[in-house]
């Protein structure tokens, strides 16, 4: 039988035409690879009950399009109307029922995939990245004691150690880009808008993405490809462009693009990780590309110190959960103070490692989104982060992308102090909304390192470009249990 290990999507496609390899067999392998596995990780929270039988049946014929057969994990926040759960993570929301499938997840299914099942993520109540009452503690592959980084944590554990082809994964600030880097993979956060968030558990929507974790940056641009695109069920998507994310890869070098490294807050705050990214700005050199240094972004330091920031991020998470957990049917808390109280009944699950203070704030918190305070700090936030932000150093230096570490090494799982003040490339793209790409870029004691290449709206396409080239220029990827001086 064909071995799916490492397999790309265009060689799953391959041997699932030709016969070497059926849509079974390939789910079948996953689930025994979970089945072995995931005590350890901890990635997968729940598997499809259904997987095996949407795999015969695709086997059946015809073919759907570009994912057909090819089994899927979704982030435990992504709705879908079957007999899986959608909870967050949390015990308490096993009653809840979504009537339809998230837009992105009615995507997949059209294109063929067969939804393996769902991802843990970091609980809501935050505890240590990758933690959540009915999951347990998601760790990293390449060393469980280090953290897997992030809220779609599960995703990309079960993307790296093959439990899944791959994963989608969820964004507000930093929840694909942290764990691509933490575990070896490509992630894609995408412009806010270009995919919707429709059927999703909402973080905070102005900036909500929705993206694919996967082993290589071919497989990111056909999984995004599938996803992306207007939708009447997420106004944000008005206008988002579709496109075949594929037609951009394949050149051969980066003549003529223009690359801006911002030093300031982006490095400096790991040595490990500036090592590596210095190595990337050569590999990028290398292949053609003008390096800019002196690129900083203008007032990024002090983005979530302003006011305006906390303002939207209360008024937004507030307004978009109380949202979700009324409209969405079934027996689960229908509210914020409901789910509060319902944590308190299950305080011994629910709350083992640390209190609810934050759903405690936002339970007593009336949202008001069409206050002239709220749309104010909105306003002030975007034009921070955009205008006089990744627009303006972009404007100044003629650049097509910049380009920085991810973010530090994965760090020690601990369970009494959390995790570390968050470093690193997410936070302006994030407030702004706009795309980043994570690519896998070198190694430090074992532990994989991720750089992050970043741009104005809907730049994806240059995106990339930039980041096929350099994945072919510098590769790293390697899969758990393979020293990382392998080839």
């Amino acid at each position: 039988m064909f071995d799916p290990t490492e397999a790309t999507l265009a060689g799953l496609r391959t041997a699932l035409a030709d016969g070497s390899l059926t849509a079974l067999e390939l789910t079948r392998w996953y689930l025994d690879r979970i089945e072995r596995l995931n005590d350890e990780l901890r990635a997968v929270i729940e598997v499809n009950p259904d997987a095996e039988a949407e795999a015969a049946r695709l086997d059946a014929g015809p073919v759907r399009g570009p994912l057909h057969g090819v089994p899927v994990l979704l982030k435990d926040n992504l709705d879908t109307a079957d007999r899986m759960h959608t909870t967050s993570g949390s015990t308490v929301m096993l009653g809840s029922r979504p009537e339809r499938d998230a837009t992105v997840v009615a995507r997949l299914r059209a294109a063929g995939a067969v939804l393996l099942g769902k991802a843990n993520k970091t609980s809501w109540i935050l505890g240590p990245a990758g933690w959540s009452a009915r999951g347990g503690q998601t760790r990293n592959p390449y060393d469980p004691t280090r953290s897997p980084h992030g809220s779609s944590s599960g995703s990309a554990v079960g993307v790296a150690a093959n439990l899944c082809a791959v994963a989608l994964g969820t964004e507000t600030i930093g929840s694909i880009l942290g764990p691509a880097a933490a575990n070896c993979l490509v992630g894609v956060k995408p412009t806010t808008g270009l995919t919707s968030r429709a059927g999703m558990i909402p973080g905070i929507p102005s900036f909500d993405s929705i993206g694919p974790l996967t082993r290589t940056v071919a497989d990111a641009a056909d999984v995004l490809s599938v996803i992306a695109g207007p939708d009447p069920l997420d106004r944000a998507t008005d206008g988002a462009p579709v496109l075949d994310y594929r037609s951009f890869l394949g050149a051969t070098d980066l003549r003529g693009v223009r690359v801006g490294v911002p030093r300031t807050m982006f490095f400096g705050y790991s040595e490990a990780a500036d090592a590596v990214a210095e190595s990337a700005l050569e590999a990028l050199s290398r292949a053609g590309a003008v390096v800019v240094e002196g690129t900083d972004i203008p007032g990024a330091a002090e983005l979530t110190a302003d006011p305006s920031f906390g303002h939207v991020v209360v008024n937004e998470t507030a307004h978009g959960l109380e949202r979700y957990l009324a409209r969405t049917p079934g027996s689960h808390p229908r509210s914020i103070a409901a789910l509060v109280e319902a944590n308190r009944a299950n305080a011994a699950v629910e709350l083992e490692l640390y209190e609810q203070d934050i759903l405690e704030m936002l339970a007593a918190h009336t949202p008001d989104l069409d206050a002239p305070a709220y749309r104010d700090a909105l306003a002030t936030v975007r034009r921070k982060a955009r205008a006089e932000g990744i627009d303006a150093v972009m404007d100044e230096h003629r650049l097509d992308a910049l380009v920085m570490p991810t973010c530090p090494p994965p760090w020690t799982i601990d369970v009494v102090e959390g995790d570390p003040d968050p470093h690193g490339a997410a936070l302006v793209p994030g407030l702004a909304g706009y795309p980043a790409i994570s690519v896998p870029a070198g190694w430090t004691e074992g532990l994989p390192v991720g750089v992050t290449f970043t741009g104005r709206a809907f730049s994806e396409p240059v995106l990339f470009r930039l980041a096929d080239v350099f994945e072919r220029t510098r590769p790293s990827r390697r899969p758990p249990g393979v020293p990382t001086g392998a080839r």
